[in-house]
């Protein structure tokens, strides 16, 4: 249902007469933003000078996070650019940020992720960075980063589902924000140490889960890092990693290019020609893969066993940075930010929201999403959604006096899974849309560009003091509204709209006079927030897919082997043919389901581990927890860890054709959702190889619970074939200790539609 209350500020002439502190800039039927007040239901937050915020909010009752009701400056700041606007709790906001910003300087230099998250985490300072703690911080934000490279010079994908990488797989966010605070210090020595490990990282990444010739990049969404947050329950940690992600694949493009661009500086034209064929082909692959011309937006992930399908979800941070980034089209750019979903409370980090899952990714707000949401908007010169943007941020940071880390989008509330306050990427993003949008700074490789965005109801002057640039000192002046730049003067003198880096050099006053131009008409799609219908559970009965049914369901799709081939009000499906099935429920008003786990009736072909096997059949883990192991195929299973050699299985093909390779394992070095013990292995078949497999964690000490790993495709002739696996160098986790699981057998399953 589109919303018809939303008021985006008042005409030119209105906006003239009123004075600052009545003017309404965002007005919808949860809050308004007027003047220096935000207003919702019987709350107020309300800016009492540049250095104090004062809020009537409340929590949800028995909610065991306390509100802080009262902001006041407590660090100097006075060393920070300043700013100065016409709207106090803008000023205020952002010395809010600045204020925070201090607190999370650790005392060792590192950037803390948030007031209950000690330590430096690769994405969360990564993303911080780009938002604006490369030139806020840059030498805090170049020791976070340092400390972020493993002994084998490579990028740390921090703790996730599964044991980390490679179902995690958006730790090359590290070589964007690396070559970020290059473009802000130009310092060499920074160059020459991020160079390599940025090679050598995105190598391993492309050796490892890159499919050959090109493609999206598989492994868990970037930042979602809680499997059930974002995935249906059905969906082992070996079947996320088999996902192909929006914004996963938008972040390895721009680390490519990243990549690239370091390399031509370090006169490696060869590496930088490969990168940026690497990057090309991502974005090819994004573009082909993702784009949903019915609904204007990249789908979030593709997803499944053998066969993927598409999650039609809208995911906000991919959607964002696709534009930023020029992965999408200008054309697509305008169409993402037209109808990408936005709550009152705005954007969520996906829309529609999952049922029966509690409040964190799903259902929820992250401001620090919500910032990459506004800057992609003003790329897109999307007016509207900028000042929506703006007044999405501001809303809960003025009410709940600090940067938390999430809210509710049905409510605005931050009863949530998890929350913090002080939250270094969502401060970050604060700043970044004074900076970034308003002001238009635009770091690059060679100078500073200034492309402001000031939408017609943000028409004010504002000053930016004391920004500092590589040996300068800038004091920034903007005037007006629009996009265009009328007039662009350094100390007095017009110029382009570029600082030189060579050549920033004193003090130097910006004066910034826009155009006033008109800008676009371009809308927001205004939607209630939304929950899916539940996922099926699928069984097969014979050759009759069943699935229970689920209440207010308006018919069911049934999937075979990734095509839509009926839909049915009953609840069983006769099968036509041999294939993988599946079932998605769809509401009245077309919101789908997620699909159910796949069922298979095709034909399967088992090798269980051989007495004669190069590596010694067992009945019991030795490794770490010892004890026997139930629940394995045949006579046994093999260990394997770093000193084991290659294994070898005969597979006996009777019918020639297309197959699907899995292996079955055990792992039980670490929990589900967290360290860094997932076990990888490389697949060879008659001396060629494969891929991968993926075999994450199943929980700390269950030996006796047996999965399958991703799906490797081959073709076979009919007779005898030899499966080997190996450790490869390229197969180190991240945990560097401990690369360890069982394996009881390998499946084949036939492919032929």
């Amino acid at each position: 249902m589109r919303l018809n209350s939303v008021i985006i500020g008042l005409c030119a002439a209105a906006a003239a007469s009123a004075s600052a502190s009545a003017q309404t800039f965002v007005q919808n039927r949860e809050y308004t933003w007027q003047g220096d007040s935000i207003l919702q239901g019987p709350y107020t937050a309300k800016a009492l000078g540049p250095d104090h915020i004062v809020s009537t909010y409340s929590a949800r009752p028995g909610y065991f996070m306390p509100i802080d009701k009262e902001w006041k400056l407590k660090n100097d700041i006075s060393s920070y650019p300043s700013l100065k606007t016409p709207n106090l709790l803008h000023e205020a906001i952002y010395n809010m940020g600045l204020d925070e910003m201090v607190n999370a300087v650790e005392p060792d230099t590192t950037l803390r992720t948030g007031k209950e998250w000690a330590g430096v985490w690769t994405r969360d300072v990564s993303y911080s960075i780009l938002l604006s703690m490369a030139y806020m911080q840059p030498e805090a934000a170049r020791i976070s980063l340092m400390k972020k490279v493993d002994p084998l010079g490579r990028v740390i994908q921090d703790t996730g589902s599964g044991g980390a990488w490679p179902v995690s797989t958006d730790r090359e966010i590290w070589c964007v924000a690396a070559w970020e605070v290059y473009k802000v210090t130009g310092d060499r020595k920074w160059l020459e140490f991020i160079y390599p490990v940025m090679k050598r990282s995105l190598e391993t990444d492309r050796a490892a889960f890159y499919e050959p010739g090109g493609g999206l990049v598989k492994g868990e969404t970037s930042f979602i890092d809680w499997r059930e947050q974002s995935h249906p329950r059905w969906m082992q940690t070996a079947d996320i990693y088999a996902t192909e992600t929006l914004s996963t694949s938008v972040v390895h493009a721009e680390a490519w290019k990243a990549l690239a661009e370091a390399a031509r500086l370090m006169g490696k034209k060869d590496v930088a020609e490969d990168a940026m064929r690497e990057s090309d082909m991502i974005k090819k692959a994004i573009n082909d893969k993702l784009w949903m011309a019915d609904k204007g937006y990249y789908a979030m992930y593709l997803y499944g066993r053998d066969n993927l399908i598409l999650n039609p979800r809208a995911e906000t941070l991919g959607e964002s940075l696709a534009i930023i980034w020029d992965i999408a089209s200008p054309e697509r750019a305008v169409s993402i930010t037209e109808n990408n979903p936005t709550t009152p409370f705005g954007p969520g980090v996906f829309y529609p929201q999952i049922p029966d899952i509690p409040s964190y990714h799903n259902n929820s707000l992250w401001p620090w999403v919500g910032a990459w949401w506004t800057i992609a908007n003003a790329k897109a010169r999307n007016a509207q959604g900028v000042v929506e943007g703006f007044g999405a941020l501001f809303r809960p940071a003025a009410l709940f006096c600090t940067n938390k880390e999430n809210y509710r989008l049905d409510n605005g509330d931050i009863a949530t899974e998890l929350n913090s306050s002080n939250m270094l990427w969502c401060l970050s993003g604060n700043i970044a849309l004074t900076h970034k949008v308003l002001f238009g700074i635009d770091y690059q490789a060679d100078g500073l560009a200034f492309r402001p965005f000031v939408p017609e109801v943000l028409a004010a002057e504002r000053t930016l003091e004391n920004f500092p640039y590589r040996g300068a000192t800038l004091n920034i002046t903007v005037k007006g509204s629009g996009d265009k730049i009328k007039s662009f003067r350094v100390n007095g003198k017009e110029q382009a709209p570029f600082i030189e880096a060579k050549k920033a050099k004193g003090v130097l006053n910006v004066e910034i006079e826009m155009a006033d131009n008109r800008l676009p008409d371009y809308r927001v799609n205004h939607q209630d927030n939304l929950m899916t219908p539940l996922t099926p559970i699928t069984w097969l009965e014979g050759k009759v897919l069943a699935w229970n049914p689920i209440e207010y369901i308006d018919h069911y799709v049934v999937v075979r082997d990734g095509e839509r081939i009926a839909e049915v009000t009953t609840t069983t499906f006769d099968t036509p043919a041999p294939g993988e099935y599946q079932v998605i429920g769809v509401a009245s008003d077309g919101t789908e389901s997620f699909a159910s786990e796949p069922r298979s009736t095709r034909m399967e072909v088992w090798a269980e581990m051989p007495g004669e096997s190069t590596a010694v059949v067992s009945k019991e883990v030795s490794y770490s927890v010892q004890g026997s192991v139930k629940g394995f195929r045949g006579n046994g299973f093999v260990e394997t860890d770093h000193t084991t050699g290659t294994i070898t299985v005969p597979v006996d093909v009777k019918h020639a054709g297309d197959y699907f390779l899995t292996l079955r394992y055990a792992n039980g070095n670490g929990p589900v959702n967290t360290e860094s013990k997932c076990a990888i292995r490389t697949v060879s078949i008659d001396g060629k190889r494969l891929g991968i497999a993926v075999m994450p964690h199943r929980g700390r000490g269950n030996w006796s619970d047996w999965g399958m790993t991703n799906s490797l495709p081959v073709n076979l002739s009919e007779g005898v074939h030899e499966v080997a696996i190996s450790f490869e160098a390229t197969d180190e986790n991240m945990d560097m200790k401990t690369n360890h699981a069982l394996i009881d057998a390998v499946k084949l399953v036939k492919a032929e539609k």
